[in-house]
């Protein structure tokens, strides 16, 4: 069965009543999938923003609401000099290419991640895209850059302590309370979390929201991750019982 034959299946037994509110995806691979085809690295990096377009669409088209990138760690800037300046200049030319389909499907874009550390052109692109797409009302798209969970936890626990002793913060400090204080402060949990490349952690991503997240593991790479790919995820998802500790 091809790849149209089997996504044309598949749009037959996704339940649009129940596809994940919100899917995270560690989009990992990029590297391997050049090397095995003795490409540099930067090719795999480039196809990976192609991969991006086409699964922000698919994605959009599905209902997803919220769709979670982790697009650079804090533990990214160890890579080589050439490297982190090549994966710097691609939220730049992503932008300048899909802002314009990005408006017209009525998507949000979104930051989660220190953005201070990042160089100036990237915090420029990424601050026009989520101003041109501010009003959009249909699925937000989140780029997770300069991420890293536990320094998000620290950066939410240094702001809790500072409004407690203030006395912002007043009575019983509770999960809600802790997680408006996140990057993801108006935002459900996710509900899905997608890993390519064949590795099975969550590196250091989003620790605190994906507590009760189904997770989904693909040895495909991040470049050859497709459209098919991402709905046999969304139908594994449904046919999984969530109890969230519960019977």
């Amino acid at each position: 069965m091809n790849n149209s034959q089997r996504e044309k299946e598949l749009k037959q037994k996704i339940d649009a009543e129940k596809v994940p509110r919100h899917i995270a995806i560690i989009m990992d691979g990029n590297g391997r999938w050049a090397l095995e085809k003795g490409l540099p690295r930067q090719e795999g990096h480039r196809q990976g923003v192609e991969t991006v377009r086409d699964i922000v669409r698919c994605a959009n088209e599905l209902g997803i609401s919220i769709l979670t990138l982790f697009a650079f760690s804090t533990e990214n800037w160890q890579r080589p000099a050439w490297e982190v300046n090549y994966l710097m200049s691609l939220p730049e030319k992503y932008f300048q290419s899909e802002l314009p389909e990005l408006k017209r499907n009525n998507v949000q874009i979104r930051l989660i991640g220190d953005a201070a550390r990042l160089p100036r052109k990237v915090r420029q692109a990424v601050e026009e895209g989520t101003e041109a797409t501010r009003d959009n009302t249909g699925m937000i798209l989140n780029f997770a850059l300069n991420y890293g969970s536990r320094s998000e936890i620290l950066r939410a626990v240094k702001l809790l302590v500072d409004d407690v002793t203030s006395g912002t913060i007043k009575g019983e400090i509770n999960e809600k309370t802790f997680s408006s204080y996140l990057y993801t402060v108006d935002m459900p949990d996710p509900d899905l979390l997608i890993r390519t490349s064949g590795e099975k952690r969550i590196s250091n991503f989003l620790l605190w929201q994906l507590a009760y997240s189904e997770l989904w593991f693909t040895s495909v790479f991040w470049p050859d991750f497709s459209r098919v790919d991402l709905m046999e995820a969304v139908h594994d998802y449904q046919l999984r019982r969530r109890r969230f500790g519960k019977l």
